[in-house]
């Protein structure tokens, strides 16, 4: 027999009844029913229940054992009361007589319980990760991580693509996120960068004649932290593909993406239909680029019933250029008090609220109520009405000005109102592929900077480079599901003349682009294949997955919201020998 174990706490069922066997786990709970205990002994794969009664040798040393001690138990294999059965447990129809106990590993009194579901704050959690990862619940989620990821290699070797591992060690590029930097000790006053993503190396990997690419990737960015976003590194689905334009790429990636659902969405229903929503339509629509499409309000533009109305604040603002006035239908949403509660959300949110309308019996009709109403008047409020396609019972909400400044604001009152009023389906996950962002964008102090990557090829090529900057759209797509972006890529730029043209009205002259992306221009110049592809976020699939609403629940050691890990102790202090061997001076903060 095995040193530790003859079984897993896992395998034992009636049909190991009468036989001898040795089982070694964690305690995971104790319980003393005067001179008999019951120990539930946990390991990776389950549990099983360990009985001992005073007649056994035993009974004296497992009076001893405490919760999360690790044991080995020498035992026989017996058939529990049809009474006692436990169907919650493959192993419940059985229980195991212990003759002989071993304490393999003892353990202190524990700073937070390993048993049942309490929640502990992330403090205490990140600190004993290790105890915290016993937990039921993360260890199903870091097994279901697992799976997920060789689910996806699988998935990916079976549609051609072949795996490959770029450096970690490199330069810095502006990826649209601060670098982590390392400075070289080799090499003083230099420094490398950890990759935000293998972006350079798999497009020269296309170069290099290398078809169809990809990669579970690490990527690192010092980012703030957000709950679907970690702080310092994560994990993403790397793919890169020649010879493609955008709907190739789609019609590799959705099988993927969609057979990881279906297999581990826990049978919810998986929308087979992704459409191709264009970036402007998706934030007029939805106030998001990455609309949840399990709520079905779609805003509208409805600035044409203002002007000239007797709502001043709207008629007025209309009369500036770039403003509008857009409409959040509420179907089934016509109280006063729902509108107050929408109007209360829109002042916390730093606006200072929303207007509403809302559609009531009255006695000659359908009546319009709500300060909005009684200053346009009822044919302008009927107009509204029928637009949105709204009726009895029903309201809208009205926000207005620039989309810039009101949009977002607009796109999270459309998801309070979907949950609120009980529209947002539950138990789906929908897909819509975003199209056509723009290639540029105007940043605070009014530069023209990269919206999104900047190594995208305009839509037009050269042609459109030669316009209104703002106006050119890059061959940029997103993959939302469920109100988070999964997936972002696009269709590369490979024409070096082309390349420094983008950059160069980025504000990048010809020579920093030759510094900072000296490797790929110059392969670019020995026979670039067209080529395209995309990243697909692994943690915030799995989040999805999991129902967990906190990117920290499926990542094994993170960080907390302060980009610490409470557990190694990191960012810490480097000793003097260190910084004297880089050449490097700590400069104390004032």
């Amino acid at each position: 027999m095995h040193a530790y174990r003859s079984h897993t706490c896992a395998d034992l069922n009636t049909a190991n009844v009468g036989q001898d066997v040795r089982l070694s786990g964690w305690v995971h709970r104790v319980r003393d029913h005067g001179g008999v205990l019951f120990i539930d002994l946990r390991d990776h794969y389950g549990i099983t229940q360990v009985i001992c009664d005073s007649d056994s040798a035993a009974f004296a040393d497992l009076e001893k054992v405490r919760a999360e001690w690790v044991i080995r138990i020498e035992g026989s294999v017996k058939a529990r009361d049809a009474s006692l059965v436990n169907p919650k447990l493959p192993t419940g129809e059985i229980e195991v007589y212990a003759r002989g106990v071993d304490v393999l590993g003892a353990a202190d009194e524990l700073p937070m319980p390993v048993f049942g579901e309490v929640d502990y704050p992330e403090e205490t959690r990140l600190t004993y990760r290790f105890l915290d990862l016993r937990r039921e619940k993360l260890h199903r989620n870091m097994m279901l991580r697992s799976n997920v990821i060789r689910s996806i290699r699988n998935r990916m070797w079976d549609q051609g693509f072949n795996e490959f591992q770029t450096p970690i060690i490199t330069a810095s590029s502006p990826e649209g996120a601060r670098d982590f930097l390392v400075p070289s000790r080799l090499h003083p006053g230099k420094f490398y960068a950890l990759p935000q993503a293998p972006q350079q190396f798999k497009q020269l990997i296309m170069v290099a004649g290398f078809d169809r690419y990809f990669q579970i990737a690490p990527c690192f960015r010092d980012e703030d932290p957000r709950a679907d976003r970690s702080p310092t590194d994560f994990y993403q689905l790397d793919i890169e593909m020649s010879f493609v334009e955008q709907e190739d790429v789609f019609a590799s990636v959705q099988p993927v993406i969609q057979g990881i659902f279906e297999e581990f969405g826990g049978g919810k229903r998986v929308d087979t239909d992704w459409p191709r929503i264009a970036y402007r339509d998706a934030m007029a629509w939805y106030g998001s680029d990455k609309p949840d499409l399990r709520n079905p309000i779609k805003m509208q533009v409805v600035s044409d019933h203002f002007r000239g109305s007797g709502f001043a604040i709207f008629a007025k603002l209309l009369e500036q250029e770039g403003t509008e006035i857009r409409a959040i239908p509420a179907p089934t949403g016509g109280s006063r008090k729902f509108c107050d509660r929408m109007n209360a959300f829109a002042q916390s949110q730093g606006l200072p609220g929303m207007g509403y309308i809302f559609w009531r019996a009255g006695a000659d009709g359908l009546e319009a109520a709500g300060p909005l109403a009684k200053n346009i008047g009822p044919e302008r409020t009927e107009a509204i009405r029928q637009q949105l396609g709204l009726g009895e019972g029903d309201a809208a909400f009205f926000l207005g000005g620039k989309p810039d400044a009101f949009e977002a604001v607009a796109g999270r009152a459309r998801n309070v109102i979907g949950e609120e009023l009980g529209l947002t389906e539950k138990d789906s996950f929908r897909f819509a592929w975003i199209v056509d962002f723009p290639m540029y964008e105007k940043t605070d102090d009014g530069k023209i900077d990269f919206s999104h990557n900047p190594f995208s090829m305009p839509q037009g090529g050269m042609e459109a480079l030669n316009g209104d900057p703002l106006k050119v759209h890059a061959y940029q797509y997103d993959l939302a599901c469920n109100g988070y972006e999964l997936i972002s890529g696009g269709i590369r730029n490979h024409k070096p003349e082309i390349m420094f043209k983008a950059f160069e009205i980025a504000g990048y002259p010809n020579s920093e682009v030759e510094k900072r992306f000296g490797g790929m221009v110059k392969a670019f110049r020995y026979g670039a294949p067209p080529h395209g592809g995309c990243a697909a976020g692994i943690d915030r699939i799995v989040m999805l997955l999991a129902d967990e609403p906190n990117i920290r629940e499926v990542i094994m050691f993170p960080m907390n919201q302060r980009a610490e890990d409470m557990l190694m102790n990191a960012p810490s202090e480097p000793m003097n020998e260190q910084l004297r061997e880089l050449g490097l001076r700590v400069i104390p903060k004032e």
